[in-house]
């Protein structure tokens, strides 16, 4: 089985394409959403919630602290610090089209 992989570049010409602009100024656009998306979900406040209709959902929330998790290699304990965890729900439409037999 082959797995088709998608570049920010492949978005661009696709959008570029569809709305008859320049692919350098489509690069801009998604190279800018794509910041904004970023600076969103490392902002200090622990719980972000980004919402974009008929896509999907992006969460950021914070975790607990692990004072024992362990390594599987090695077998040794290991502290885990408190961080924030990122997640992405998708959308009716997304899902939909997700469950469709192969």
């Amino acid at each position: 089985m082959e797995i088709k992989t998608y570049t920010k570049r492949d978005i661009a010409t696709e959008i570029a394409n569809r709305k008859g602009i320049s692919v350098r100024s489509s690069v801009k656009l998604v190279d800018e959403f794509f910041t904004v998306l970023r600076e969103y979900l490392i902002e200090d406040n622990p719980y972000v919630r980004i919402e974009i209709r008929n896509f999907g959902v992006f969460e950021s929330k914070p975790t607990k602290a692990k004072p024992r998790a362990r390594n599987p290699r090695t077998n040794e304990e290991i502290y885990v610090p408190a961080h924030k965890k990122t997640r992405f729900k998708p959308g009716k439409i997304l899902k939909k089209h997700l469950r469709k037999p192969i």
